[in-house]
């Protein structure tokens, strides 16, 4: 029964319809409350999962901002490198940029949605107990 079990995985799991799971990265939008407040419309950040590894190595890269690094990775919309933001809000690189136009908590949380969109931050697995 365990061999037929584990068959039927695998053919499941090689099912055409399976995407590639590597190009078809989640996506969710985050509405940033504060800056929409003082627009007086919706700020709304698109941001992607990131592929294997990403994650990790940008929060083994020594950098004192993983946070920011995350995000910069991590955000489809807007594009954060924009010069034009930068000569809006200030700063000579893009995380500078982001540190004047985020709050710290507006950061950490952004890249916290970016985290769980990789499965991090979540749960990701479900225990099966046998009946």
């Amino acid at each position: 029964m365990e061999e037929k079990k584990q068959s039927d995985l695998l053919a499941l799991l090689l099912r055409p319809e399976l995407p590639n799971v590597q190009k078809e990265l989640p996506t969710a939008r985050y509405k940033v409350a504060r800056l929409s407040e003082l627009l007086g419309q919706e700020v709304v950040f698109t941001l992607r999962g990131l592929p294997y590894g990403r994650v990790e190595k940008l929060r083994s890269s020594g950098s004192d901002d993983v946070e920011i690094d995350i995000l910069l990775a991590g955000c489809a919309e807007p594009d954060l490198k924009a010069l034009e933001l930068r000569d809006r809000f200030g700063g000579a690189t893009p995380k500078e940029m982001v540190k004047a136009m985020l709050l710290p908590g507006e950061i950490a949380d952004l890249s916290r949605a970016v985290e769980r969109l990789c499965g991090y931050r979540r749960l990701t697995i479900e225990e099966i107990k046998n009946a």
